[in-house]
C-alpha cells in the first residue's frame, strides 16, 4: 500500500475519533478539565448536545435533547457575584454547564464546569482548568424554573 493511501486511511480513523467541536452547530460552552477532557454543549437549531470526554477521542457521553427542554439561568444583574447556566436533562440525571465570576474581586477565579444530579441529588461537580469559552450569557432557552 502506497503512503498517500496509508496517510488517507488513518486520518479517516482519526477523523471518526476525533472531537465533535460542535461541528454541526453553535457553541455554547466548552472547557478543558484538569484531567484533559473536554466539556462541551452545542446548538444544533433543533437540539442541544452536551458531550464529556478525552480530548481527540470518541466521548464517554454524548446526548442530545430538544431545545425545548433545555432550560437556562442568567445573571439578574443584581449582586457582585455574575453566574450564568445551563441545564441539559436526560433521563433522572441533569446535567448543569455553569460559569460564574466575582465581579468585585479580581484575585477570585472563575469558576466553570458541570454539575451532575442524579434524582436531584448532586452527585458530582467537575471543574473546568482551561480553555474556557462561554456563550451561555443572552443564549435562547427557556427560563429555568428553580
Amino acid at each position: 500500500m502506497n503512503y498517500f493511501i496509508k496517510g488517507l486511511l488513518l486520518l479517516t480513523i482519526l477523523s471518526t475519533y476525533s472531537y465533535a467541536s460542535c461541528n454541526k452547530g453553535a457553541t455554547i460552552f466548552s472547557c478543558t478539565t484538569k484531567k484533559g477532557k473536554q466539556i462541551e454543549v452545542c446548538d444544533n437549531k433543533t437540539t442541544i448536545e452536551y458531550s464529556f470526554g478525552k480530548l481527540n477521542s470518541k466521548p464517554e457521553l454524548l446526548i442530545n435533547v430538544p431545545r425545548k427542554n433545555v432550560t437556562t439561568t442568567q445573571w439578574a444583574g443584581m449582586g457582585s457575584y455574575v453566574s450564568y447556566s445551563v441545564d441539559i436533562p436526560n433521563n433522572n440525571t441533569v446535567y448543569n454547564i455553569f460559569w460564574g465570576m466575582d465581579r468585585m474581586n479580581e484575585n477570585h477565579p472563575i469558576e466553570a464546569g458541570v454539575n451532575v444530579f442524579i434524582n436531584k441529588n448532586l452527585a458530582v461537580t467537575v471543574y473546568c482548568s482551561d480553555k474556557i469559552e462561554n456563550n451561555i450569557e443572552g443564549v435562547d432557552l427557556a427560563p429555568s424554573n428553580e
